[in-house]
Protein backbone atom coordinates (compact mmCIF):
# COMPACT_ATOMS: atom_id res chain seq x y z
CA UNK A 1 0.00 0.00 0.00
CA UNK A 2 1.47 2.97 -0.74
CA UNK A 3 -0.44 6.22 -0.73
CA UNK A 4 1.72 9.95 -1.16
CA UNK A 5 1.64 12.37 1.20
CA UNK A 6 0.19 15.05 -1.63
CA UNK A 7 -2.50 11.97 -2.08
CA UNK A 8 -3.55 12.70 1.70
CA UNK A 9 -2.80 16.53 1.37
CA UNK A 10 -3.88 18.41 -1.14
CA UNK A 11 -4.66 21.73 -2.51
CA UNK A 12 -8.25 22.50 -2.98
CA UNK A 13 -11.40 24.78 -1.96
CA UNK A 14 -13.83 24.58 0.08
CA UNK A 15 -16.33 23.83 1.13
CA UNK A 16 -16.09 19.70 1.08
CA UNK A 17 -13.35 17.41 -0.16
CA UNK A 18 -15.79 14.67 -1.16
CA UNK A 19 -19.12 17.36 -2.59
CA UNK A 20 -16.95 19.95 -3.84
CA UNK A 21 -13.30 18.91 -4.79
CA UNK A 22 -14.41 15.41 -5.80
CA UNK A 23 -16.90 15.85 -8.29
CA UNK A 24 -14.67 18.95 -9.85
CA UNK A 25 -12.16 16.37 -10.18
CA UNK A 26 -14.67 14.12 -11.73
CA UNK A 27 -15.70 16.69 -14.14
CA UNK A 28 -12.21 17.63 -15.13
CA UNK A 29 -11.35 13.67 -15.99
CA UNK A 30 -14.65 13.31 -17.65
CA UNK A 31 -13.74 16.50 -20.10
CA UNK A 32 -10.30 13.87 -20.57
CA UNK A 33 -12.21 11.45 -22.00
CA UNK A 34 -14.05 13.33 -24.42
CA UNK A 35 -10.83 14.84 -25.46
CA UNK A 36 -9.39 11.29 -26.60
CA UNK A 37 -12.29 10.60 -27.78
CA UNK A 38 -13.63 10.48 -31.57
CA UNK A 39 -17.06 11.37 -31.38
CA UNK A 40 -18.52 15.11 -32.18
CA UNK A 41 -20.16 16.35 -28.83
CA UNK A 42 -22.50 19.16 -28.29
CA UNK A 43 -24.04 18.96 -25.04
CA UNK A 44 -23.04 18.07 -21.02
CA UNK A 45 -25.85 16.15 -18.96
CA UNK A 46 -25.02 15.50 -15.15
CA UNK A 47 -26.89 14.07 -12.19
CA UNK A 48 -25.76 13.65 -8.47
CA UNK A 49 -26.86 10.58 -6.46
CA UNK A 50 -27.32 10.20 -2.53
CA UNK A 51 -24.95 12.01 -0.27
CA UNK A 52 -24.05 14.39 -3.14
CA UNK A 53 -27.97 15.08 -4.22
CA UNK A 54 -29.11 15.40 -0.33
CA UNK A 55 -26.98 17.97 0.73
CA UNK A 56 -25.00 19.11 -2.82
CA UNK A 57 -26.79 22.50 -2.41
CA UNK A 58 -25.27 22.65 1.04
CA UNK A 59 -21.81 21.47 0.36
CA UNK A 60 -21.81 23.58 -3.20
CA UNK A 61 -21.98 20.36 -5.85
CA UNK A 62 -23.94 21.70 -8.32
CA UNK A 63 -21.45 25.09 -8.61
CA UNK A 64 -18.80 22.26 -8.46
CA UNK A 65 -19.93 20.36 -11.30
CA UNK A 66 -20.55 23.47 -13.49
CA UNK A 67 -17.17 24.93 -13.07
CA UNK A 68 -15.65 21.67 -13.41
CA UNK A 69 -17.06 21.13 -17.09
CA UNK A 70 -15.81 24.39 -17.62
CA UNK A 71 -12.39 23.59 -16.93
CA UNK A 72 -11.83 24.47 -13.26
CA UNK A 73 -9.75 22.34 -10.98
CA UNK A 74 -9.44 22.98 -7.08
CA UNK A 75 -5.73 23.31 -7.28
CA UNK A 76 -5.67 26.07 -9.36
CA UNK A 77 -9.10 27.44 -8.46
CA UNK A 78 -9.50 31.19 -8.85
CA UNK A 79 -12.81 32.61 -7.05
CA UNK A 80 -13.37 36.21 -9.13
CA UNK A 81 -12.35 33.95 -12.46
CA UNK A 82 -15.14 31.38 -11.11
CA UNK A 83 -18.04 34.13 -10.22
CA UNK A 84 -17.40 35.48 -14.17
CA UNK A 85 -17.75 31.90 -15.52
CA UNK A 86 -20.88 31.52 -13.40
CA UNK A 87 -22.55 34.28 -15.36
CA UNK A 88 -22.14 33.89 -18.29
CA UNK A 89 -22.89 29.95 -18.11
CA UNK A 90 -26.45 30.94 -16.57
CA UNK A 91 -26.78 33.40 -19.33
CA UNK A 92 -25.46 31.95 -22.52
CA UNK A 93 -26.39 27.65 -20.98
CA UNK A 94 -22.96 26.91 -22.27
CA UNK A 95 -19.56 25.79 -21.33
CA UNK A 96 -16.25 25.77 -23.61
CA UNK A 97 -13.80 23.69 -21.91
CA UNK A 98 -10.39 23.40 -23.29
CA UNK A 99 -9.38 21.31 -26.18
CA UNK A 100 -13.18 20.93 -26.73
CA UNK A 101 -15.84 22.79 -28.96
CA UNK A 102 -19.11 25.20 -27.13
CA UNK A 103 -21.24 22.62 -25.51
CA UNK A 104 -24.72 23.01 -24.44
CA UNK A 105 -24.65 22.92 -20.88
CA UNK A 106 -28.17 24.90 -19.23
CA UNK A 107 -27.32 24.13 -15.26
CA UNK A 108 -31.46 24.54 -14.68
CA UNK A 109 -32.15 21.36 -17.02
CA UNK A 110 -28.71 19.42 -17.66
CA UNK A 111 -28.18 18.98 -13.65
CA UNK A 112 -29.88 16.84 -12.13
CA UNK A 113 -30.03 16.08 -8.27
CA UNK A 114 -31.75 12.27 -8.01
CA UNK A 115 -32.83 11.55 -4.54
CA UNK A 116 -33.53 7.92 -4.93
CA UNK A 117 -31.40 5.39 -4.04
CA UNK A 118 -27.81 5.37 -4.17
CA UNK A 119 -25.69 4.22 -7.12
CA UNK A 120 -24.38 0.91 -5.77
CA UNK A 121 -20.94 1.46 -5.66
CA UNK A 122 -20.56 4.45 -2.74
CA UNK A 123 -23.09 7.06 -1.35
CA UNK A 124 -21.02 9.47 -3.68
CA UNK A 125 -22.23 9.27 -6.75
CA UNK A 126 -22.26 11.02 -9.59
CA UNK A 127 -22.95 10.15 -13.48
CA UNK A 128 -21.52 12.50 -16.02
CA UNK A 129 -22.97 12.67 -19.96
CA UNK A 130 -21.84 13.95 -23.08
CA UNK A 131 -24.67 13.94 -25.93
CA UNK A 132 -24.74 14.77 -29.69
CA UNK A 133 -26.68 17.04 -31.77
CA UNK A 134 -29.97 15.45 -31.61
CA UNK A 135 -29.42 14.96 -27.50
CA UNK A 136 -28.95 11.65 -27.42
CA UNK A 137 -25.91 10.27 -24.74
CA UNK A 138 -22.91 8.66 -26.90
CA UNK A 139 -20.51 9.41 -23.77
CA UNK A 140 -21.80 8.33 -20.08
CA UNK A 141 -18.89 7.38 -17.29
CA UNK A 142 -20.42 7.16 -13.56
CA UNK A 143 -17.70 8.84 -10.80
CA UNK A 144 -17.62 7.76 -7.13
CA UNK A 145 -16.02 10.86 -4.70
CA UNK A 146 -14.92 8.00 -1.88
CA UNK A 147 -13.84 11.30 0.31
CA UNK A 148 -11.01 13.76 0.63
CA UNK A 149 -11.25 14.50 -3.09
CA UNK A 150 -10.03 10.90 -4.13
CA UNK A 151 -12.34 10.42 -7.18
CA UNK A 152 -13.18 6.56 -8.90
CA UNK A 153 -15.15 5.41 -11.92
CA UNK A 154 -17.17 2.89 -11.30
CA UNK A 155 -14.70 0.02 -12.91
CA UNK A 156 -11.88 1.54 -10.62
CA UNK A 157 -13.72 0.83 -7.72
CA UNK A 158 -15.12 -2.36 -8.89
CA UNK A 159 -11.17 -3.16 -9.44
CA UNK A 160 -10.37 -2.29 -5.90
CA UNK A 161 -10.12 1.15 -3.48
CA UNK A 162 -6.72 1.54 -3.88
CA UNK A 163 -4.25 1.19 -6.81
CA UNK A 164 -0.59 0.75 -6.30
CA UNK A 165 1.18 1.73 -9.83
CA UNK A 166 4.43 2.89 -10.04
CA UNK A 167 8.11 1.84 -8.50
CA UNK A 168 8.37 -0.57 -5.61
CA UNK A 169 8.73 1.41 -2.28
CA UNK A 170 11.13 0.50 0.11
CA UNK A 171 8.58 0.14 3.55
CA UNK A 172 5.12 -1.20 1.91
CA UNK A 173 3.23 -1.70 5.02
CA UNK A 174 -0.28 -2.00 4.98
CA UNK A 175 -1.26 -2.23 8.60
CA UNK A 176 0.09 -1.01 11.74
CA UNK A 177 1.94 -3.87 12.48
CA UNK A 178 3.28 -4.13 9.98
CA UNK A 179 4.74 -0.45 10.42
CA UNK A 180 6.05 -0.87 13.81
CA UNK A 181 7.92 -4.05 12.74
CA UNK A 182 9.60 -2.67 9.85
CA UNK A 183 10.36 -0.05 12.13
CA UNK A 184 11.97 -1.97 14.23
CA UNK A 185 13.81 -3.72 11.70
CA UNK A 186 15.44 -1.10 9.96
CA UNK A 187 16.14 1.05 12.88
CA UNK A 188 14.45 4.09 10.96
CA UNK A 189 11.03 6.20 12.24
CA UNK A 190 7.94 6.14 10.41
CA UNK A 191 8.59 9.47 8.69
CA UNK A 192 12.34 8.13 7.35
CA UNK A 193 10.45 5.37 6.13
CA UNK A 194 7.50 7.18 4.71
CA UNK A 195 9.86 9.57 2.78
CA UNK A 196 12.28 6.75 1.74
CA UNK A 197 8.59 5.36 -0.06
CA UNK A 198 7.76 9.36 -1.24
CA UNK A 199 11.48 9.39 -2.82
CA UNK A 200 11.42 5.74 -4.35
CA UNK A 201 8.49 7.85 -6.56
CA UNK A 202 9.46 11.26 -7.57
CA UNK A 203 13.01 12.62 -6.33
CA UNK A 204 14.01 14.89 -2.78
CA UNK A 205 13.55 18.38 -4.39
CA UNK A 206 10.01 17.86 -5.23
CA UNK A 207 9.03 16.38 -2.16
CA UNK A 208 10.81 19.18 -0.07
CA UNK A 209 9.29 21.81 -2.28
CA UNK A 210 5.78 19.90 -2.24
CA UNK A 211 5.54 20.09 1.60
CA UNK A 212 6.53 23.36 1.67
CA UNK A 213 3.88 24.30 -0.31
CA UNK A 214 1.10 22.32 1.76
CA UNK A 215 2.43 24.16 4.81
CA UNK A 216 2.23 27.54 3.41
CA UNK A 217 -1.32 27.09 2.65
CA UNK A 218 -2.47 25.65 5.93
CA UNK A 219 -1.25 28.48 8.04
CA UNK A 220 -2.16 31.25 5.29
CA UNK A 221 -5.82 29.74 5.45
CA UNK A 222 -5.09 30.25 9.45
CA UNK A 223 -3.96 33.69 8.79
CA UNK A 224 -6.93 34.54 7.01
CA UNK A 225 -9.52 33.26 9.15
CA UNK A 226 -8.06 34.46 12.36
CA UNK A 227 -8.18 38.18 10.58
CA UNK A 228 -11.27 38.08 9.03
CA UNK A 229 -14.99 39.14 10.34
CA UNK A 230 -18.79 38.22 8.69
CA UNK A 231 -21.24 36.22 8.53
CA UNK A 232 -20.33 32.70 6.35
CA UNK A 233 -22.49 31.89 3.48
CA UNK A 234 -25.45 29.33 3.30
CA UNK A 235 -28.37 30.75 5.17
CA UNK A 236 -27.66 29.60 8.75
CA UNK A 237 -26.59 33.52 9.67
CA UNK A 238 -23.26 31.58 10.98
CA UNK A 239 -20.62 34.20 12.49
CA UNK A 240 -17.26 33.53 12.23
CA UNK A 241 -15.91 33.41 15.74
CA UNK A 242 -11.60 32.86 15.27
CA UNK A 243 -11.29 36.58 15.03
CA UNK A 244 -13.16 37.51 18.03
CA UNK A 245 -11.17 34.53 19.97
CA UNK A 246 -7.76 35.30 18.84
CA UNK A 247 -8.32 39.00 19.58
CA UNK A 248 -9.44 38.18 23.45
CA UNK A 249 -6.75 35.94 24.02
CA UNK A 250 -3.82 38.96 22.84
CA UNK A 251 -6.18 40.82 24.96
CA UNK A 252 -5.81 38.44 28.39
CA UNK A 253 -1.43 37.67 27.42
CA UNK A 254 0.10 39.29 30.88
CA UNK A 255 -2.12 38.74 33.25
CA UNK A 256 -1.77 36.62 35.61
CA UNK A 257 -5.01 35.12 36.17
CA UNK A 258 -5.34 33.45 32.81
CA UNK A 259 -6.27 30.05 33.09
CA UNK A 260 -3.76 27.35 31.72
CA UNK A 261 -6.47 25.69 29.96
CA UNK A 262 -6.86 28.86 27.66
CA UNK A 263 -4.04 27.09 25.46
CA UNK A 264 -7.24 24.99 24.54
CA UNK A 265 -8.79 27.78 23.03
CA UNK A 266 -5.47 28.64 21.16
CA UNK A 267 -5.66 25.48 19.55
CA UNK A 268 -9.47 25.98 18.80
CA UNK A 269 -9.27 29.13 17.06
CA UNK A 270 -6.55 28.04 14.84
CA UNK A 271 -8.92 24.82 14.12
CA UNK A 272 -11.80 26.92 13.52
CA UNK A 273 -10.08 29.88 11.71
CA UNK A 274 -9.37 27.10 8.94
CA UNK A 275 -12.72 25.71 9.14
CA UNK A 276 -14.21 29.24 8.43
CA UNK A 277 -12.67 29.79 5.77
CA UNK A 278 -13.66 26.24 4.32
CA UNK A 279 -17.17 27.10 4.88
CA UNK A 280 -16.60 30.83 2.83
CA UNK A 281 -15.28 28.56 -0.22
CA UNK A 282 -11.69 29.89 0.40
CA UNK A 283 -8.48 27.75 -0.30
CA UNK A 284 -7.88 24.84 2.16
CA UNK A 285 -5.22 22.04 2.47
CA UNK A 286 -7.73 18.65 2.82
CA UNK A 287 -6.35 16.82 5.71
CA UNK A 288 -7.12 14.56 5.02
CA UNK A 289 -10.34 16.33 4.46
CA UNK A 290 -12.01 19.46 4.14
CA UNK A 291 -14.69 19.12 6.95
CA UNK A 292 -11.29 18.18 8.78
CA UNK A 293 -9.19 20.98 7.21
CA UNK A 294 -8.62 22.57 10.51
CA UNK A 295 -7.31 19.76 12.39
CA UNK A 296 -3.71 19.33 11.53
CA UNK A 297 -2.91 23.15 10.80
CA UNK A 298 -3.89 23.46 14.82
CA UNK A 299 -2.09 21.12 15.89
CA UNK A 300 1.10 22.06 13.79
CA UNK A 301 0.39 25.30 14.39
CA UNK A 302 -0.07 24.99 18.32
CA UNK A 303 3.76 22.85 18.00
CA UNK A 304 5.24 25.80 16.64
CA UNK A 305 3.83 28.50 18.40
CA UNK A 306 3.62 27.31 22.12
CA UNK A 307 6.04 24.25 22.45
CA UNK A 308 9.61 25.41 23.43
CA UNK A 309 12.13 23.66 21.19
CA UNK A 310 9.50 23.05 17.92
CA UNK A 311 11.08 24.02 14.79
CA UNK A 312 9.72 24.45 11.33
CA UNK A 313 12.74 22.57 9.79
CA UNK A 314 10.44 19.28 11.42
CA UNK A 315 7.07 19.79 9.48
CA UNK A 316 8.19 17.11 6.93
CA UNK A 317 8.66 15.01 9.96
CA UNK A 318 4.96 15.88 10.92
CA UNK A 319 3.35 15.75 7.33
CA UNK A 320 5.38 12.51 6.73
CA UNK A 321 4.36 10.66 9.54
CA UNK A 322 0.69 11.95 9.51
CA UNK A 323 0.12 10.92 6.07
CA UNK A 324 1.68 7.47 6.82
CA UNK A 325 -1.29 7.04 9.94
CA UNK A 326 -3.98 8.09 7.16
CA UNK A 327 -2.78 5.93 4.69
CA UNK A 328 -3.99 3.26 7.23
CA UNK A 329 -6.94 4.50 7.94
CA UNK A 330 -7.82 5.05 4.25
CA UNK A 331 -6.82 2.08 3.15
CA UNK A 332 -8.14 -0.28 5.67
CA UNK A 333 -11.33 1.85 6.66
CA UNK A 334 -12.41 5.17 4.86
CA UNK A 335 -11.90 8.85 5.42
CA UNK A 336 -15.14 9.57 4.08
CA UNK A 337 -18.05 10.97 6.39
CA UNK A 338 -20.74 9.88 3.57
CA UNK A 339 -19.49 6.20 4.08
CA UNK A 340 -18.37 6.36 7.74
CA UNK A 341 -19.64 9.46 9.63
CA UNK A 342 -17.56 11.75 10.80
CA UNK A 343 -15.46 9.43 13.05
CA UNK A 344 -13.47 8.70 9.32
CA UNK A 345 -13.35 12.69 8.54
CA UNK A 346 -12.19 14.42 12.31
CA UNK A 347 -11.68 11.20 13.82
CA UNK A 348 -9.19 10.56 11.19
CA UNK A 349 -7.70 13.87 11.74
CA UNK A 350 -7.13 13.61 14.97
CA UNK A 351 -5.47 10.25 14.93
CA UNK A 352 -2.98 11.78 12.07
CA UNK A 353 -1.80 14.82 14.33
CA UNK A 354 -1.87 13.33 17.02
CA UNK A 355 1.22 10.49 15.26
CA UNK A 356 2.67 13.54 13.84
CA UNK A 357 2.49 15.67 16.80
CA UNK A 358 4.09 12.85 18.99
CA UNK A 359 6.97 12.51 16.72
CA UNK A 360 8.49 15.55 16.41
CA UNK A 361 8.04 16.01 19.87
CA UNK A 362 10.45 12.94 20.45
CA UNK A 363 7.97 9.32 20.48
CA UNK A 364 8.86 6.16 19.23
CA UNK A 365 7.49 4.20 16.73
CA UNK A 366 5.60 2.75 19.29
CA UNK A 367 4.36 5.88 20.90
CA UNK A 368 3.38 7.25 17.33
CA UNK A 369 1.24 4.54 17.12
CA UNK A 370 -0.30 4.65 20.56
CA UNK A 371 -1.08 8.15 19.87
CA UNK A 372 -2.91 8.16 16.74
CA UNK A 373 -4.66 4.88 18.74
CA UNK A 374 -5.77 6.85 21.69
CA UNK A 375 -7.21 9.85 19.90
CA UNK A 376 -9.31 7.98 16.80
CA UNK A 377 -10.42 5.42 19.65
CA UNK A 378 -12.25 8.27 21.18
CA UNK A 379 -13.71 9.80 18.40
CA UNK A 380 -15.56 6.04 17.52
CA UNK A 381 -19.58 6.31 16.31
CA UNK A 382 -19.12 10.31 15.81
CA UNK A 383 -22.26 10.90 13.18
CA UNK A 384 -21.93 13.30 9.99
CA UNK A 385 -25.22 15.30 10.21
CA UNK A 386 -24.24 18.46 9.26
CA UNK A 387 -27.36 21.26 9.84
CA UNK A 388 -28.73 22.53 6.44
CA UNK A 389 -26.45 20.29 4.70
CA UNK A 390 -23.32 22.95 5.52
CA UNK A 391 -19.76 22.55 6.79
CA UNK A 392 -20.34 24.51 9.66
CA UNK A 393 -22.56 23.07 12.54
CA UNK A 394 -21.11 21.04 13.95
CA UNK A 395 -18.00 20.64 11.94
CA UNK A 396 -16.41 24.21 12.65
CA UNK A 397 -16.26 23.99 16.28
CA UNK A 398 -15.62 19.91 16.11
CA UNK A 399 -12.26 20.46 14.20
CA UNK A 400 -11.10 22.52 17.34
CA UNK A 401 -12.38 20.03 19.68
CA UNK A 402 -10.48 17.04 17.35
CA UNK A 403 -7.07 19.14 17.60
CA UNK A 404 -7.39 19.28 21.27
CA UNK A 405 -8.00 15.50 21.66
CA UNK A 406 -5.03 15.28 19.00
CA UNK A 407 -2.53 16.91 21.26
CA UNK A 408 -4.25 14.87 25.00
CA UNK A 409 -3.42 11.93 22.83
CA UNK A 410 0.15 12.38 21.97
CA UNK A 411 1.22 13.62 25.37
CA UNK A 412 -0.65 10.52 27.11
CA UNK A 413 1.40 8.57 24.48
CA UNK A 414 4.75 10.08 25.52
CA UNK A 415 4.00 9.65 29.02
CA UNK A 416 3.97 5.84 28.17
CA UNK A 417 6.61 3.58 26.45
CA UNK A 418 4.49 2.55 23.63
CA UNK A 419 3.17 -0.72 25.05
CA UNK A 420 -1.00 -0.66 25.39
CA UNK A 421 -3.94 -2.62 24.99
CA UNK A 422 -5.81 -1.92 22.11
CA UNK A 423 -3.63 -1.97 18.49
CA UNK A 424 -4.63 0.62 15.99
CA UNK A 425 -5.14 -1.83 13.60
CA UNK A 426 -7.85 -2.78 15.62
CA UNK A 427 -8.95 0.73 15.97
CA UNK A 428 -9.24 1.10 12.55
CA UNK A 429 -11.33 -2.02 12.12
CA UNK A 430 -13.73 -1.05 14.49
CA UNK A 431 -14.00 2.60 13.14
CA UNK A 432 -14.78 0.66 10.05
CA UNK A 433 -17.37 -1.74 10.93
CA UNK A 434 -18.78 1.24 13.33
CA UNK A 435 -19.59 3.26 9.98
CA UNK A 436 -21.24 -0.16 7.99
CA UNK A 437 -23.54 -0.55 11.00
CA UNK A 438 -24.51 3.65 10.98
CA UNK A 439 -27.71 4.39 9.56
CA UNK A 440 -27.48 6.17 6.47
CA UNK A 441 -29.33 9.26 8.00
CA UNK A 442 -26.10 9.82 10.23
CA UNK A 443 -23.71 9.50 7.28
CA UNK A 444 -23.64 12.90 5.85
CA UNK A 445 -27.13 13.19 4.07
CA UNK A 446 -28.32 16.06 6.57
CA UNK A 447 -31.76 13.87 7.12
CA UNK A 448 -30.84 12.70 11.52
CA UNK A 449 -29.07 14.13 14.02
CA UNK A 450 -28.37 18.03 15.00
CA UNK A 451 -29.60 18.13 11.24
CA UNK A 452 -33.44 17.65 11.69
CA UNK A 453 -33.37 18.38 15.62
CA UNK A 454 -32.47 22.58 15.88
CA UNK A 455 -34.33 24.93 13.21
CA UNK A 456 -32.07 25.29 9.78
CA UNK A 457 -34.18 28.01 7.90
Amino acid sequence: MFLSVFDMFKVGVGPSSSHTMGPMVAAARFLELMRASPFEFHGLRASLHGSLAFTGVGHATDRATILGLAGFLPDTYDAEKAEAALAEIRTTGTVHPEGLPVLSFEPREDLRFDFGPNLPGHSNGMVLMATDAQGDVILQETYYSIGGGFVMTEAELAEGKDTNGGAPVPYPFHTAAEMLQMAETSGKSIAEMKKANEIARGCPESFAKGAARLWEVMNDCIERGLTTEGILPGGLGVKRRAKGIRDSLLAERGMNLTAPHTINDWMSAYAMAVNEENAAGGQVVTAPTNGAAGVMPAVIRYWLDHVPGATSARIDEFLLTAAAVGGLIKYNASISGAEAGCQAEVGSASAMAAAGLCAVMGGTPAQVENAAEIALEHHLGMTCDPVKGLVQIPCIERNGLGAIKAVSAASLALRGDGQHFVPLDSVIETMRQTGQDMHEKYKETSLGGLAVNIPNC
